[in-house]
């Protein structure tokens, strides 16, 4: 598999952050790592429209979360490009411990709901991971992935694309939400060797190529 020239000045690497597709209990509850969550008929859509457009780019390799959300959002472009589907649990979701599979409805009536998503760097789910964990595995993996790739495609979950785009940012992570991450899409990070650059930001690919 091509490997990335990382001793040029000029070596770059496209990291490109997929949030999975759709599925049905989306925005009504939350999962975390619940298995078997598997996408609707929406989110096999999205996930083969996403195939056909970024098999446009040179993506050398594939990478997902264990989750089968995820992988299944991948599977389209890994058949495209014929490239192996490499699964990562640094990409896997937010460990929602107590948390998870409660409704949003009936999260809203728990206080320490609403503080954790006004502070995430300070609070924890119960029994679950914090975001600054979540954020060290994240750049972990990508500055590893960064030194052996020219063009990565990652796919993962919103709260884990959330925790890598705020430190490419500069961003506190208490602001991680004053930005969205929707289902099935991209954004693109471009990694120098003293820097990165976020050059894309939660697109959608519906009828657009993505150049």
């Amino acid at each position: 598999m091509a490997t990335a020239p990382r001793g040029s000045a000029h070596a770059m690497t496209n990291v490109l952050l997929i949030r999975h597709a759709t599925y049905d209990m989306m925005g009504k509850t939350i999962l975390g790592r619940t298995p078997e969550i598997q996408l609707n008929d929406e989110g096999t859509r999205e996930a083969e429209q996403l195939a056909e457009k970024l098999s446009l780019l040179p993506i050398d390799a594939i990478y997902s979360g264990p989750l089968e959300r995820a992988r299944q959002t991948a599977q389209p472009l890994a058949r495209i490009l014929n490239l192996p589907l490499q699964v990562a649990t640094e990409f896997n979701e937010l460990d929602m411990g107590e948390w998870t599979d409660v409704t949003l409805a009936k999260l809203d009536f728990i206080p320490e709901w609403h503080t954790w998503n006004a502070r995430r760097s300070e609070i924890t789910p119960p029994a679950g991971e914090s975001m600054q964990q979540v954020q060290e595995r994240v750049l972990e993996k990508i500055t590893n992935l960064s030194n052996q790739f020219r063009c990565i495609a990652i796919f993962t979950h919103g709260d884990v694309i959330r925790a890598a785009l705020t430190y490419y940012l500069g961003m506190h992570l208490d602001l991680l939400l004053r930005f969205q991450i929707d289902p099935a899409s991209v954004s693109l990070v471009q990694m120098h060797q003293d820097c990165a650059i976020v050059r894309m930001l939660n697109w959608v690919p519906i009828g657009t190529a993505l150049s």
